[in-house]
């Protein structure tokens, strides 16, 4: 096997695991931007609820960021429920056919 195919499967799990730390991170960013925002409308137009624009809008990309990692983790666990060995539905089912209330015989 070749070095750099060994240093994948190593790299990979790192790589996922910063991706989910910067999701707190691009939150603070978000609403922070949109407080820049904010500060820069009111001070070019010299109307104050045009601060809180920005502020809702930062807190809106924020919550836009949340929801794009939760789709993304949403689709990582629908590959792993494809995998057999991950199959606990098909057992629920299986179990669901039995009978276990009254009989009449």
């Amino acid at each position: 096997m070749d070095k750099a195919e060994e240093k994948a499967p190593r790299i990979k799990p790192v790589i996922e695991a910063a991706d989910n730390l910067s999701l707190g991170i691009s939150m603070v960013v978000a609403v922070v931007m949109g407080v820049g925002i904010g500060y820069l409308l009111r001070s070019m137009t010299e109307i104050a609820w045009t601060f809180w624009i920005g502020v809702a809008i930062g807190i809106a990309a924020a919550i836009l960021n949340v929801y794009k990692a939760y789709k993304k983790q949403q689709e990582m666990y629908d590959e792993l429920a494809k995998e057999p060995r991950y199959a606990i539905k098909k057992q629920l089912d299986d179990d669901e056919d039995e009978d276990y209330g009254e009989k009449s015989y």
